[in-house]
């Protein structure tokens, strides 16, 4: 039934609530496509970013060739690095996910290094001289100690998948991307801007979400963010001198 000549849709709007009403199942499943494909990128590159950044924190000679591996792969433009991993996943959600995996490996390695290189020495010695193991010591002392700086770079990381993730539209699964590159190749305005806002929204509430859980996981950075700051000690002001005669 053609809709009527007074309907948003009819007049291709850009703001179009019957687009909402009419593809409400269209976008559920293009957000949750989104949701998924941003999700095991990023929990597949925080799994492996975390023994890479240990690594070259146990072994200092090990951090530059895995920095410069990583920030390689990261100046890659996004359409070229799917192409070369085409020939290995073909066209599937598996290529788009490799190539966000690929390009998180520099925010979540550098990130979760900087914050290991940044836990005093003095700690681990303390550790060391209360029998703490290595293991123990990393999993007790290092890894919690690095832990503002480790979720500083997922947060990073998982925003710009989020963006990176409608790239993928460019084989077929780039969960709101394929609602974007479509609307864009019709000029449908509704889709565009639906699918395009969608997409800061889910990056604004994951950033959220991790902030919220890197205040639950630090209380301690908290703390020190709210303690006063001391007071100034009065110092007592020396009596005149009394000129002698």
């Amino acid at each position: 039934m053609a809709a009527p000549p007074d309907d948003c849709l009819a007049r291709n709007d850009w703001i179009c609530g019957a687009y909402l009403s009419t593809r409400s199942q269209i976008l559920v499943d293009a957000v949750l496509q989104h949701l998924q494909l941003t999700f095991v990128a990023v929990l597949i590159g925080l799994l492996l970013a975390l023994p890479l950044a240990v690594l070259a924190r146990r072994w200092g000679w090990a951090a530059p060739p895995v920095l410069a591996v990583t920030t390689i792969l990261y100046t890659i433009p996004s359409l070229a690095m799917f192409s070369l991993l085409l020939p290995l996943y073909g066209l599937s959600p598996a290529l788009v996910i490799a190539g966000l995996v690929l390009y998180s490996l520099t925010l979540l390695v550098r990130n979760i290094l900087a914050g290991l290189r940044a836990v005093p020495e003095e700690t681990r010695q303390a550790a060391r001289g209360m029998g703490y193991g290595p293991v123990r010591q990393l999993l007790t002392v290092e890894l919690p100690l690095a832990l503002p700086a480790a979720m500083a770079g997922l947060r990073i990381a998982t925003v710009s998948a989020v963006s990176l993730v409608t790239v993928g539209a460019i084989v077929g699964y780039g969960g709101l991307g394929n609602l974007i590159y479509a609307g864009m190749n019709t000029f449908f305005k509704a889709q565009v801007l639906t699918a395009s806002v969608l997409c800061v929204v889910i990056a604004v509430l994951a950033d959220l979400l991790l902030l919220g859980t890197q205040r639950l996981l630090t209380p301690w950075t908290r703390t020190a963010r709210a303690a006063p700051a001391p007071a100034p000690t009065a110092r007592a002001t020396p009596a005149p001198e009394v000129p002698r005669r």
